[in-house]
């Protein structure tokens, strides 16, 4: 079920290896992702897909391998990489509007351009009317929708989400997860998204890689080629969340 996308690679991972002590982690894992591409990344508990983030957003220096950004070695200096957690992650003493405007300020946007970009990420999220309000007045889906709108903000090279709704109900899931989908798609961005929820990454993702268990591997590239918005009741949706679950399942 793997398959080539004809777009423009944005993204090049190269024999990436993490060893902690004796421990291997990450055994030479290699892929590529497209410009705009939407990746999810599903494996056992335990495998190392946190680990396997960290690497990428280079928190933790690579034993062996890299990562490139547009054919250069990705530096966090140079290149806008963007990182959702599980855990909130707005910061309490500062607005709705001044939590997205931060990573801007970090990196030293022009204030005219952080205040027409922070406007823009306030209606496409749907914030517009909480913008002056600090994140405890806000519900946590609210909360979540801010983070991913700050992530966005800095037009990110990639953007890595490490199981952003894994606390949420279902409801609250399928609403923010039609919400990604619905950005991802205004905004072009190339987006690698850990979930251990499979039904999850078949809903949103482009494809998805299946990690092993340690040493991790990428034991296959699934493409997801279903139309959108998907229906988890579509025969072929089921198979291809069937055929992931035996691919997690069956060792």
């Amino acid at each position: 079920m793997e398959g080539q996308d004809a777009r423009q690679y944005k993204i090049e991972v190269k024999n990436l290896t993490k060893q902690f002590g004796d421990l291997l982690v990450l055994d030479d894992i290699n892929f590529n992702i497209a410009e705009g591409e939407f990746i999810a990344i599903v494996g056992p508990t335990g495998c190392g897909k946190t680990t396997f983030l960290n690497c990428l957003t280079k928190l933790y220096t690579t034993t062996k391998g890299n990562i490139y950004i547009d054919g250069e070695v990705a530096d966090p200096k140079k290149h806008n990489i963007s990182f959702v957690f599980q855990e909130p992650t707005s910061l309490p003493w500062r607005t709705v509007r001044d939590n997205i405007a931060y990573g801007m300020e970090i990196k030293k946007y022009p204030r005219d351009a952080i205040d027409k970009k922070v406007e823009e990420m306030l209606k496409l999220v749907g914030l517009a009317d909480m913008a002056d309000l600090y994140p405890n007045q806000i519900s946590a889906s609210m909360v979540q929708r801010l983070t991913v709108a700050r992530a966005f903000s800095i037009d990110p090279d990639l953007l890595l989400m490490d199981e952003p709704y894994g606390q949420l109900d279902v409801k609250l899931r399928f609403y923010l997860e039609d919400e990604l989908v619905r950005l991802w798609k205004t905004l072009g961005n190339t987006i690698l998204f850990v979930t251990h929820n499979i039904e999850e990454a078949v809903y949103m993702a482009e494809r998805v890689f299946v990690l092993s268990t340690k040493p991790t591997t990428i034991k296959e590239k699934v493409v997801v080629d279903l139309p959108r918005p998907r229906d988890p009741l579509d025969p072929k949706f089921i198979e291809i969340r069937k055929y992931i679950t035996e691919l997690i399942k069956w060792w």
